[in-house]
């Protein structure tokens, strides 16, 4: 039936075991290989995001911490204009009350003034008035 030649049995182990030697080093190790450093590529890719996490991680704090300074820095220049301005105004305000306070010195002094000239004139008028009443009231 069947018949095993001891030969041809020995040269087709020898060409598979040549096969497999060849296919080896021709596409097993080289896809091996391929394969190991892409691996090595995909973690190298992997530890630069983490490692850009963190430098971004750290940059936005970085920012924050810029953006809180500015604030600080801002309403440290807005409270010393807010004051300077205040004490602008205190003094115009002042120097206006000053200012009103003479007119109004003046005023008074030019109305007493006139209050006394009325007085002389009514006073010069009074003999005219009473002549005036005493013929109104003959002629009753």
């Amino acid at each position: 039936m069947l018949d095993i030649e001891p030969m041809l049995l020995g040269s087709t182990l020898i060409v598979f075991l040549i096969l497999i030697a060849v296919a080896n080093s021709w596409l097993y190790n080289p896809l091996l290989k391929y394969m190991a450093d892409r691996d090595a590529d995909i973690k190298k890719d992997l530890d630069a995001v983490n490692t850009g996490d963190e430098k971004i991680t750290q940059l936005e704090a970085d920012a924050q911490r810029i953006i809180n300074n500015a604030k600080l820095e801002a309403s440290a220049l807005r409270d010393s204009v807010i004051a300077s301005a205040k004490e602008l105004v205190d003094g115009k305000i002042e120097a206006k009350k000053a200012e009103m306070a003479e007119v109004y010195v003046g005023f008074k002094k030019s109305l007493n003034s006139e209050e006394d000239g009325l007085n002389k004139t009514l006073l010069a008028q009074v003999p005219v008035f009473e002549d005036a009443v005493k013929v109104k009231l003959s002629q009753i």
